[in-house]
């Protein structure tokens, strides 16, 4: 008689077979899913799905990070320049994001009028002092450069408006100290893009041109950094060195002409893990744009900037989640399997079906039951509101069911974006309500995680307000 061992068809060995795992953030216990040694299924116990979760200690732990290989890259090739962390407002303005980040000595990058709101807010709330970098992006209608102004009137001396286009340099006349700017590069899109060059910037070409014509004897601004912005992220690929070469080069040659220019901003961030077989070199690639500045400034006999960066997606993303409870199975033919959530993925996670953005999803209870392919489909009449694979596979896999046990799966690394492009408390397609939100942080003096609710289910007297009704 010969015994087999049990096959290997529950969901854990999948995930076991496929991956490495656990990792860093999710681990196993009892056949439920911890995310950062939170057991998610007491998290929803007590608060139900559909979830938005936001882990804040992973927002520290990122921008600490960041620095860290900053500063070891900076050491091993004896960098003279500073390293300056700035977070993206516009990756997630909520108050509790730009508060846990800025316990980190961070700077921050606003990119519209409304912005520069949330800075007063701040300053008053006595989070951030006048001494902080404010680096403002965007194309400037007269309402954001009005706000600027009364930023650096009163004493933000280190506010500096980025020039998006040649005309910009008019608006600042409004602004009565002397003002530090930035000019922003029009960097060269990748060759899969639906045009060549971004729309934000100055050409190439045309900056030494425009600072000597515009720039150099204008006593009211002083020309403080380039500002250089890929649109894909900081990724090892030709196309990324290449812009950053020709974007070095360009430096120096306006450091010769701009003595007073000391700054580079390598905009355009580090990619966040989308996949539990997400690899990425984040200290390889760290290293590698310091030495390659350091290197060209060598070889052009200029001094090495300090160097900016504006990292978003990389401060919050990871520290986002949504839970969904499957409320229906449908079998719509003989191949697909059908796993209907309690939510939209259009308005809940809108990356999915705007830009087929990919993150990591697992099962949260059930690893021990059977696995089979499935799709996932939100509660919109959208034919566009299905989840249908992972960055690593064109399917996804989860639990079967079992009748009379609810069974609940989490996105991850969400925490980027979702909210003000899904409209977070305003009008959802198909009037689907937003989910409610929570905060997970950790106490200080022992560790152990505590929740607050933040935002309650969306309701439908908010909604008929906004309408009108």
């Amino acid at each position: 008689v010969i015994i087999c061992d049990e096959m290997k068809n529950k969901y854990i060995d999948l995930i076991e077979q496929t991956f490495e795992f656990p990792q860093d953030e999710f681990t196993v216990e009892d056949n439920e899913l911890y995310f950062h040694e939170v057991p998610l299924m007491d998290i929803i116990k007590q608060y139900g799905t559909p979830l938005k979760i936001s882990y804040l200690p992973k927002i520290s732990q990122q921008i600490n990070r960041a620095k860290r290989m900053f500063n070891v890259a900076m050491a091993k090739v004896d960098y003279k320049g500073s390293y300056n962390y700035c977070y993206c407002t516009k990756s997630s303005h909520f108050s509790f994001v730009l508060e846990e980040a800025l316990k980190n000595e961070i700077n921050l990058e606003t990119s519209s009028a409304y912005d520069i709101h949330i800075i007063n807010a701040l300053y008053e709330s006595g989070l951030i002092n006048k001494d902080i970098y404010i680096v403002c992006n965007g194309f400037k209608r007269p309402q954001y450069v009005e706000n600027i102004a009364n930023l650096i009137n009163s004493g933000f001396t280190n506010t500096i408006p980025v020039i998006d286009n040649k005309q910009e340099l008019d608006l600042l006349d409004i602004i009565e100290k002397p003002c530090q700017i930035g000019i922003r590069i029009a960097a060269e899109e990748e060759p899969k893009f639906d045009f060549y060059t971004s729309r934000l910037g100055i050409r190439y070409n045309d900056i030494i041109p425009y600072y000597k014509e515009r720039i150099k004897n204008n006593k009211k601004v002083k020309l403080k950094m380039l500002h250089f912005f890929i649109n894909t992220g900081i990724k090892d690929t030709a196309y990324y060195w290449n812009e950053l070469h020709k974007c070095i080069q360009v430096y120096c040659e306006l450091k010769k002409l701009a003595p007073e220019l000391d700054s580079l901003n390598i905009g355009g961030g580090f990619p966040i893990k989308n996949s539990l077989a997400f690899d990425y070199d984040y200290e390889y690639m760290t290293e590698e744009i310091v030495a390659q500045i350091k290197n060209v400034c060598n070889a052009n006999g200029v001094e090495e900037p300090n160097i900016f960066t504006e990292f978003g997606s990389f401060t919050v993303g990871e520290s986002g989640a949504a839970l969904f409870s499957i409320i229906n199975q449908k079998q719509q033919n003989d191949r697909e399997s059908w796993y209907m959530i309690d939510s939209s993925f259009m308005t809940t996670l809108p990356d999915i079906w705007g830009i087929n953005q990919r993150y990591p999803l697992l099962a949260i209870n059930n690893w021990d039951k059977e696995y089979q392919r499935v799709f996932l489909g939100g509660l919109s009449c959208d034919s566009e509101d299905y989840y249908s694979g992972e960055a690593h596979s064109n399917a996804v896999f989860l639990p079967k069911l079992t009748p009379g046990e609810t069974q609940y799966i989490g996105f991850f690394h969400t925490g980027a974006y979702q909210e003000s492009l899904g409209g977070f408390g305003g009008i959802q397609h198909c009037l689907i309500p937003a989910p409610k939100h929570i905060i997970i942080d950790r106490d200080k003096s022992d560790n152990e995680y505590y929740t607050r609710l933040f935002a309650k289910e969306q309701s439908y007297r908010s909604m008929l307000r906004i309408l009108g009704y």
